[in-house]
């Protein structure tokens, strides 16, 4: 490790990012409890399942292919320069890499692998909510695979590397992945959603959508306030802690080390605090007023609020990251039901709403607010712009998120592989544990009635 202070910095930052790691584990615990509760009590056991199952699934194909993908993928491919697959870069991600596995001369690589993972199973589970109570097991789980190791990490390696070619030639910013994760992520959502169609009974016969409200709004605050933490836990993740001038060049930070951002600029964790809180406190706010108190809504305002403030959260003042928050959750709630309503658009959660199109929206206010302002510490990267956003969220959502998630989505449903059968969604996705349960138990009483 070197000298006595690399030694420190390196075993510091490993056990920074391995708490990141353990905070984030919440985000998904609370998606699991959210989306029980959000579901009729018919679907609970598949909700659950759907859920759990993503974690072995996305681990496993993000060990063998998704971590070399961001390390691969930051110039297009044959984008940027003329450059293609940088595999250079990526020799130390190949899962037979030593890097990858039981090393004690590297303490970094297996953290910040996880944290990234956990990243992954953020995308996939804000897909699991949205299309829940009628989409096969097994299609969201080759959907989950496809976003969570593929998808999303292209994305990531594009506009979420401080050598992504979106940040250097379009001033792509998006500091705690306003796009990076959960623009895609609605996206992603929406093109299943418009494939797979809405759960029997959402519509009356005239178009009229029909409320169908969580099983247990308890929990589903419980799993809200879950996500809140870990989401905050995020935030951290999205950060260095500590760099050495120079690693980055010393004209960038002179001879202090410091925290960065995923760009390598630099920030802290107090000013991250600030925002964060400010972002939440904004969207619960304004999620109130909008939905005339209406509990659901208002805490998935809140973190509509974070994720709309988390593209220039590393930028902002507290008060613009608070007002930009209320934006973005009142943007969300309207855009959710005008969707709903005109396209008959069933998201069981409001899922793209409040990750998709916030997300886009996040993404257009950094180009603006942000106009300017530095996309990195590095000369001749072009500096933050509308455009550049604009742009940036168009391949967000749309190229990357909405597009591979139709294909895919159309790709099952040719297959007849996609959606449960009619019969099934009316009894309940449990109803062959039930079943079995029930018979299990009439064995019980026969073979008692036989002793009597």
């Amino acid at each position: 490790m070197g000298n006595n202070l690399d030694a420190l910095t390196t075993i510091f930052t490993e056990f920074y990012y391995w708490v990141t790691v353990v905070f984030m584990f919440l985000i998904h615990v609370g998606f699991c409890v959210y989306e029980v509760a959000a579901s009729r009590r018919r679907n609970h056991l598949h909700t659950l399942m759907k859920n759990i199952m993503v974690i072995p699934l996305i681990t496993v194909t993000f060990f063998f292919f998704g971590w070399w993908i961001y390390f691969a993928f930051p110039n297009g491919p044959f984008i940027f320069e003329g450059k293609g697959l940088d595999f250079a870069a990526a020799s130390g991600a190949r899962p037979w890499d030593p890097k990858m596995g039981t090393n004690l001369s590297d303490h970094i690589n297996g953290v910040f692998w996880a944290a990234f993972l956990l990243f992954s199973w953020t995308a996939a589970s804000i897909v699991s909510g949205a299309v829940m109570e009628r989409i096969r097991s097994g299609a969201f789980w080759i959907l989950a695979v496809v976003i969570g190791s593929l998808a999303w990490i292209i994305d990531a390696a594009w506009g979420w590397h401080w050598d992504g070619w979106m940040v250097k030639l379009l001033g792509y910013h998006d500091a705690y992945a306003s796009g990076v994760i959960h623009a895609i992520a609605g996206g992603f959502a929406l093109g299943i959603l418009v494939v797979l169609g809405p759960r029997l009974g959402k519509f009356a016969a005239d178009g009229t959508p029909r409320d169908i409200p969580p099983h247990n709004p308890w929990l589903v605050t419980l799993g809200l306030f879950l996500i809140y933490t870990g989401f905050w836990g995020f935030y951290a993740a999205c950060n260095i802690p500590i760099i050495s001038p120079e690693v980055i060049g010393g004209e960038i930070v002179g001879a202090t080390w410091t925290a960065t951002n995923i760009y390598l600029a630099p920030t802290t964790l107090s000013a991250i605090t600030f925002n964060f809180l400010m972002s939440l406190s904004g969207g619960l706010m304004v999620a109130y007023v909008v939905s005339k108190g209406d509990a659901f809504w208002t805490f998935s305002g809140g973190l509509a609020g974070i994720i709309t403030a988390s593209a220039g959260n590393d930028l902002y003042h507290p008060i613009q990251a608070m007002f930009i928050a209320g934006f973005g959750a009142w943007a969300a709630y309207k855009l959710h039901f005008w969707v709903e309503r005109k396209f008959k658009i069933d998201d069981a959660v409001g899922a793209v709403a409040v990750h998709g199109y916030a997300g886009v929206i996040g993404l257009l206010i950094c180009g603006f607010m942000l106009w300017g302002q530095p996309s990195s510490p590095y000369e001749g990267y072009a500096t933050i712009n509308p455009l550049g956003m604009l742009i940036g969220a168009i391949i967000m959502f749309g190229l990357l998120g909405f597009l591979p998630g139709w294909i895919v989505a159309k790709i099952l449903k040719a297959m007849g592989m996609l959606r449960i059968p009619e019969k099934v969604e009316l009894e309940g996705l449990d109803f062959e544990s039930a079943e079995a349960y029930q018979a299990a138990i009439d064995d019980v009483v026969a073979a008692e009635k036989a002793l009597v």
